[in-house]
């Protein structure tokens, strides 16, 4: 699929999503999803796009494969940047603070990984890079600074 395609079909799923607190759009390929909405690195604008997830406890895991491309997908450089954004799970938005897992932490999630959506093992075959997993954790951020993101991200 080509990126722009991407780009206007994950769009339209986060509005879905949005609109519907997570009742259209919370299943894909048998996963379900999330939406993660980060401050563009470059431009400062907000973005939100629609992942697949799994959960460690309450923290939502999520897989920064790009479909196997050569480089990150921008929200994986615009968390590397500022790792605050927000996350919307069904109806329930929160704050969360972005880390990527330490090798070890990887490896032990990998199988995982695999074992929820095969494709990432074809992912992981199309490119050189380590596709990173990332704890999308918990965050209690100032007050003000919770109505600044709520207010970005609508």
């Amino acid at each position: 699929m080509r990126d722009e395609t991407a780009r206007r079909l994950s769009r339209l799923h986060a509005v879905l999503y949005r609109m519907t607190g997570g009742l259209v759009g919370r299943r894909l390929v048998g996963n379900d999803m999330l939406l993660l909405t980060t401050r563009g690195r470059r431009t400062g604008k907000i973005h939100t796009v629609p992942l697949l997830y799994l959960f460690d406890d309450d923290t939502p895991v999520v897989i920064a494969s790009w479909g196997g491309r050569p480089s990150h997908p921008h929200w994986y450089q615009n968390l590397q940047a500022d790792p605050r954004a927000i996350v919307q799970v069904r109806s329930e938005r929160r704050l969360v603070r972005a880390r990527t897992a330490e090798p070890a932490e990887r490896d032990a999630w990998w199988p995982r990984v695999l074992a929820a959506y095969h494709k990432y093992r074809t992912y992981e075959a199309n490119t050189d890079r380590i596709i990173p997993v990332v704890f999308l954790e918990r965050e209690t951020p100032r007050p003000d600074a919770v109505d600044d993101w709520r207010a970005a991200a609508g």
